[in-house]
């Protein structure tokens, strides 16, 4: 049965969401139509860097949990993993949009979002011989950017308060899939290529990755919502 726990992982991800899509009060399944073309762009781009960094070793997978099933390089457990983490993530958004709608104030999110930009690019400049540090930290200070340029602060503040609940789950499951309750992780990382902090059994990089995997996918999300309600508007 432990080949089946990557794909365990992901049922148990999406599970809850999926059954609560019909709740009355956030109709999660009526974004539906905003949210697919959001997670399938999302993930071609990171199924690309996924493909990639397996090819150079900078991670890996480990087949004493995989079932065998692959594509590529990758196990069938790690494409899941594109759809039921932003699936069940998104829905996380969308209940905060229902309960707490306005996120942090104008005055805190540009000063964040400054500083976390430049942050990421200093951390990428003075860690080049790490890929996954300088990939990582690059990619998410330009993600920043480009949410910033399409929509200014109106989502940033809710997004940092998601951003922030989301690490409840995200330990769980990346903390799984790292090796927190198993012998061995079902992703293996080469500790030359990023900065070897763990937080618990996660690396510090992983952290910046899902800030930029959620991200990607919120801004995704809400440029079709927006899209959409336009096209509402003008009678199209």
């Amino acid at each position: 049965m432990e080949h089946y726990l990557y794909l365990a992982l992901n049922i148990g991800t999406i599970l809850f969401p999926l059954l609560w899509s019909f709740e009355p009060k956030v109709t999660y399944y009526k974004k539906w139509g905003n949210l697919f073309p959001a997670m399938i762009i999302t993930a071609v781009f990171f199924l690309v860097w996924d493909h990639w960094f397996t090819d150079m070793g900078v991670w890996g997978f480990n087949d004493r949990y995989l079932s065998g099933i692959t594509l590529g390089n990758l196990p069938l457990g790690e494409y899941l993993f594109f759809v039921t983490v932003p699936f069940s993530c998104i829905f996380i958004y969308e209940v905060l949009l229902y309960y707490k709608p306005e996120g942090l104030q104008f005055k805190q999110v540009k000063p964040i979002t400054f500083g976390l930009i430049v942050l990421l690019l200093v951390l990428a400049g003075l860690h080049t011989d790490k890929w996954y540090t300088a990939v990582n930290f690059s990619v998410v200070a330009m993600l920043l950017a480009i949410h910033y340029f399409m929509f200014r602060t109106a989502l940033l503040g809710r997004f940092y308060v998601f951003y922030l609940i989301h690490l409840i789950p995200f330990l769980i499951v990346n903390g799984a899939l790292t090796g927190a309750f198993t012998p061995e992780p079902v992703v293996f990382y080469d500790d030359t290529e990023n900065l070897g902090i763990r937080v618990f059994t996660i690396p510090i990089e992983d952290f910046v990755y899902s800030m930029g995997l959620m991200l990607m996918n919120v801004s995704l999300y809400e440029f079709f919502r927006r899209r959409k309600t336009i096209a509402l508007a003008n009678g199209s």
